[in-house]
């Protein structure tokens, strides 16, 4: 009882994630290194860049982590439910002790005694 199928990345997504990745960090470090001001405004900006790509790479792992997390609890939820649904006995009377491997669910009555 899957109802949360997991996403599959493809190859050709992944490597153009990476490529955007590049191509858009690379653009960025270029335009900082021929920008015309002081060095101290692009060291500054450079000091931007570093601390926004690795705030970047932490907030998609955080991201991951809590996907990964939500996925293991409703993959538990899931299987305390089937163990529920597997336990359950429609048959059985509120009062009644559980039946047990040497006593049988429904067995048939006893046989009178004969009279003689």
């Amino acid at each position: 009882m899957n109802t949360n199928p997991s996403a599959k990345t493809t190859p050709a997504f992944y490597l153009q994630a990476i490529l955007s990745f590049v191509i858009a960090l690379a653009v960025v470090v270029i335009g900082e290194l021929y920008l015309p001001v002081a060095p101290w405004a692009r060291a500054f900006l450079a000091i931007g860049t570093v601390f926004l790509v690795s705030s970047t790479f932490t907030l998609a792992k955080c991201v991951r982590d809590h996907q990964d997390t939500e996925s293991v609890v409703g993959r538990l939820d899931a299987a305390r439910v089937e163990r529920l649904l597997a336990e359950f006995d429609p048959y059985r009377v509120p009062g009644e002790p559980a039946p047990t491997e040497q006593q049988p669910r429904y067995a048939p009555a006893p046989m009178p005694a004969p009279v003689s």
